[in-house]
């Protein structure tokens, strides 16, 4: 099975949004004290940079 770049970008994106969610989850719903909040804003971090991998899909 051949990889190129843009399937590389492809899975990496979907493994960056499945990780964000769980992390939001691990903070809502696990972490009632300050470091849910922690784990929420890692959370949306990692969704911020699935977003950056899927726009940067079809450029390289």
């Amino acid at each position: 099975m051949g990889m190129n770049k843009n399937t590389i970008l492809g899975w990496a994106t979907l493994i960056m949004i499945v990780m964000g969610l769980l992390l939001i989850a691990l903070g809502a719903f696990r972490y009632d004290d300050v470091a849910g909040w922690g784990f929420g804003a890692v959370g949306v971090g990692f969704l911020a940079n699935a977003w950056v991998f899927s726009s940067l899909k079809g450029r390289l």
